[in-house]
């Protein structure tokens, strides 16, 4: 059943469908629909646990062959499109509340056919719970305005933490603006000047002054869809996961969103991490996270050594995560182009330290 059909016959008379119809099967889903998550979740609320889904795509390997028969006029040309493997597709469906019965290969490899069912129990919230959101800040004056506004509703309260340092804009002013504004009862600002240096530092100390049971990490360049955090609280509040990771290299990505060499050096340490590490990493580096206080304040205590190193903090979290044994899931985002400033990262410099980071992890958990 193609992608378009399904989704009239899904917006017009769903429940008779799947009444009439123990499987249904969805060609071209993976390929073309925006936010694949949001797409099995409303999928999940109609269905049975006895009606099995059959999903078919395109594997991820003939990427290239395809695309380079698109260019050559010997296949249809077709716009931007997801390229995922088995792995994304079961983690997709899993936070979505499915779980993958087989997947096979048909075509010499060229076609995947992943089934699933609906989970029976479901995916329900175990409780609401209290959520800070940790925004560091450093010259990002133009996206300041738009972040409060942008951030929807989940939680049983949410607070954002802006975290400001060494900015050479208006970035603090910016920020003041925000906290004398009127905001939504559920929603409270605070903001904090960063005595030290790098984004790892603002974000401990947004860590430190955040109330809430639930600490998620917001970058201010918005290059992240703010609509993405409750995915990140979701996977945390229905126990699916302990430390919600964000992962940029599973969706295409805008234009300029990432520099190539940046992509390279991702899809590098992911690799590398997934196989030091044993659990699955394609993105060690997307800055949005997520994880319970209770396991930021063990791993902090626990691990001090890995605080020290970071840079970013995005690798003293994953150690700790790792080390701790918490249950990590990735949660696919769309990486988006920067409306306003610059990037804060040197490639190489920053990239130094994170080979330091590599090393330290292989002596950790593989020596």
């Amino acid at each position: 059943m193609a992608l378009n059909i399904f989704q009239k016959i899904y917006y017009s008379d769903l429940k008779r469908v799947y009444k009439k119809f123990s499987g249904v099967v969805l060609s071209n889903v993976v390929s073309d629909t925006p936010d694949l998550v949001g797409y099995f979740e409303k999928i999940s609320k109609k269905i049975s646990p006895e009606t099995r889904i059959l999903i078919t795509y395109h594997s991820h390997l003939w990427e290239p062959i395809l695309s380079l028969a698109s260019i050559l006029g010997l296949r249809k040309k077709v716009g931007i499109q997801n390229w995922l493997d088995e792995n994304d597709i079961e983690n997709i469906l899993n936070i979505s509340g499915f779980e993958v019965i087989s997947t096979q290969t048909r075509l010499m490899g060229l076609i995947m056919l992943t089934t699933a069912r609906k989970r029976p129990e479901g995916v329900k919230l175990k409780k609401e719970y209290s959520v800070s959101i940790i925004v560091p800040a450093r010259n990002e004056e133009g996206n300041i305005p738009k972040i409060a506004l942008s951030i929807p509703k989940f939680g049983k309260w949410q607070e954002i933490v802006f975290v400001e340092g060494n900015s050479k804009d208006k970035t603090w002013d910016k920020i003041q603006i925000e906290l004398s504004k009127k905001h939504k009862a559920y929603l409270t600002l605070k903001a904090f000047k960063q005595s030290g240096k790098g984004k790892a530092d603002a974000v401990w100390l947004g860590f430190e002054k955040a109330k809430g049971e639930i600490l998620m990490i917001y970058d201010a360049d918005r290059t992240v869809s703010p609509t993405d955090l409750p995915k990140f609280y979701k996977v945390l509040a229905t126990s699916l996961g302990e430390f919600a990771n964000g992962s940029r290299m599973v969706y295409p990505m805008e234009n300029d969103s990432m520099r190539f060499l940046n992509q390279i050096g991702n899809k590098l340490f992911g690799f590398i991490f997934t196989k030091i590490l044993g659990q699955n990493f394609k993105d060690t580096l997307c800055g949005t996270k997520a994880l319970f206080r209770k396991d930021y304040v063990y791993i902090r205590k626990h691990n001090k050594r890995y605080f020290k190193m970071d840079p970013f903090g995005d690798f003293a979290l994953i150690f700790g995560a790792i080390k701790n044994n918490l249950k990590v899931v990735e949660i696919p985002i769309r990486y988006r182009e920067r409306v306003y400033g610059t990037t804060n990262i040197n490639r190489f410099r920053h990239g130094l330290m994170l080979l330091k980071m590599t090393l330290l992890a292989y002596k950790e958990f593989r020596s």
